[in-house]
């Protein structure tokens, strides 16, 4: 089953903001201050989690697609504001996809 073209750019968003999370929680675990780190690992873990859920569901034109995306979208804005609090380079960069995502993820909704 393809996916719907109106979630295409979700499903890449949703997949490219998994793995920045997933490089940020590797980058964060590689931190001298680890214990600095532990929400922005904590939420790396969830919002790639929900964004591969999220990108699945859409790419199978699930019924639970949009209220994913809702969840989703809140979840990557949590992420972005925690991880836009640390100045490494990974983190900057999730932040940004995770900005990225949350937009695509509201967009449809609309």
């Amino acid at each position: 089953m393809t996916p719907t073209p109106s979630y295409q750019a979700c499903i890449d968003a949703c997949n490219a903001c998994a793995t920045a999370c997933n490089a940020c929680l590797a980058g964060c675990l590689r931190e001298e201050d680890m214990q600095m780190m532990t929400r922005c690992i904590a939420l790396d873990i969830d919002c790639a989690a929900i964004c591969q859920l999220t990108a699945s569901a859409m790419a199978r034109n699930s019924e639970m697609a949009r209220h994913l995306a809702r969840v989703c979208g809140e979840i990557c804005l949590a992420c972005a504001n925690e991880c836009v609090q640390h100045h490494h380079d990974h983190c900057q960069r999730c932040a940004d996809a995770c900005r990225q995502c949350a937009a695509a993820c509201e967009a449809v909704n609309r």
